[in-house]
């Protein structure tokens, strides 16, 4: 069986090379950070020197990387991944960037005879090393259909979202929502105690009301009642508030170049732009309540 080539093995890239090596599978992987490479070895995976060595003969290729430009830097830049993938190699790129990106790199891999879809996780960190993330996937239905058993090691619910692209865009949708949601909970919680109710009954009651939603009942921005969420930790991050902003930026370069009015996305994203100048940037994105606790927003 060829091995499979996992470029980008950091915060979640890291657990998820780990998960597919503990499947039994051979994963050779590379990344730029020497504690990224240590981490993944010491969870099974086999370390290579460049992405040219991680690459050739691999029947898969996954990348887990910041941003569009490092992706398109990652497989279209000479010496890249095209120039050393086999012939039909089959490609997974889980980054989460902007969608016409991801078309632009999944034409270009067709073009070169190669396959390739697009697979943006949901689950933060904490779905990573529990391989219970969610995969939206964008793509022929046959590439998927390939990809699928390593998905599963990585994660629980695969859903096919059409072609290249678009499981892009179902992620930076999804994100958008949460991230929104996070900014209505933490004014409406630090609104309820000014107004002298606990978090306790406030969470509570809108745990089982209209006002539901994972930032209440599983995610809440205040210690307490949610006892696995960041608050409790001095907000360590799961997903870090310079991230929930590079996805609020991506919603809104796809509201403007679709014509697609988001008011509430673009409040949304100068308020993590505000989190992010005032130090929150590397804390988790709950901590956004930081902002209501001082009375900036």
């Amino acid at each position: 069986m060829a091995h499979t080539a996992f470029i980008g093995v950091g915060n979640m890239g890291g657990p998820m090379a780990r998960n597919l090596a503990r499947s039994g599978r051979e994963v050779k992987v590379f990344d730029l950070s020497p504690a990224a490479m240590q981490a993944a070895t010491e969870g099974g995976a086999v370390p290579s020197q460049s992405v040219a060595q991680a690459v050739e003969g691999a029947g898969t290729v996954i990348t887990m990387l910041p941003e569009g430009k490092h992706v398109k830097a990652a497989y279209l830049d000479e010496g890249g991944i095209f120039d050393h993938a086999e012939p039909g190699t089959l490609f997974v790129d889980c980054s989460t960037i902007d969608v016409a990106t991801a078309r632009e790199v999944a034409a270009a891999a067709r073009a070169r005879g190669f396959r390739m879809i697009d697979a943006p996780v949901s689950g933060g960190t904490v779905g990573a090393d529990a391989a219970s993330l969610t995969f939206m996937v964008g793509g022929a239905a046959s590439d998927l259909e390939e990809a699928r058993p390593q998905l599963e090691t990585m994660g629980k619910l695969i859903v096919h979202c059409g072609g290249n692209g678009n499981g892009e865009a179902v992620k930076i949708c999804n994100n958008m929502i949460g991230g929104i949601a996070m900014i209505a909970v933490s004014e409406a919680f630090c609104l309820g105690q000014r107004l002298g109710v606990s978090v306790e009954d406030m969470q509570r009651v809108i745990a089982a009301s209209s006002g539901s939603c994972v930032a209440v009942t599983d995610y809440l921005p205040l210690p307490g009642p949610t006892p696995k969420s960041p608050a409790n930790f001095g907000y360590k991050p799961g997903f870090m508030t310079k991230l929930m902003l590079k996805d609020m930026r991506l919603s809104q370069m796809a509201a403007v170049e679709t014509g697609q009015p988001s008011p509430l996305g673009a409040q949304a994203a100068m308020l993590y732009a505000m989190a992010e100048q005032e130090g929150l940037g590397e804390l988790d994105f709950s901590s956004i309540i930081k902002l209501f606790d001082k009375g900036m927003a």
